[in-house]
């Protein structure tokens, strides 16, 4: 567990990494409504980037290096 009290542990058993703002909280919730059920990946950099790309929950294969950052805005974990 962290010391840092406003922490909380992730669905995925680790603590939480990722924080949305009300407003992409909002957007994502738009986006839910359109898409149904969304995943979020942050790619390592190199050739991707490093943004975090968002997808519809299953159309994106992770692989054994991708490691579960948290669950955000009621997205599940993409691992």
């Amino acid at each position: 567990m962290s010391s840092n009290p406003g922490a909380r542990e992730a669905p995925c058993g680790i603590v939480r990494r990722v924080s949305a703002t009300p407003a992409a909280q909002a957007l994502i919730e738009r986006l839910r409504t359109v898409h149904g059920q969304l995943m979020f990946h942050q790619s390592g950099g190199c050739c991707d980037g490093s943004a975090p790309m968002c997808f519809a929950l299953g159309e994106f294969q992770t692989g054994d290096a991708d490691v579960c950052l948290g669950e955000i805005a009621g997205a599940p974990p993409s691992t």
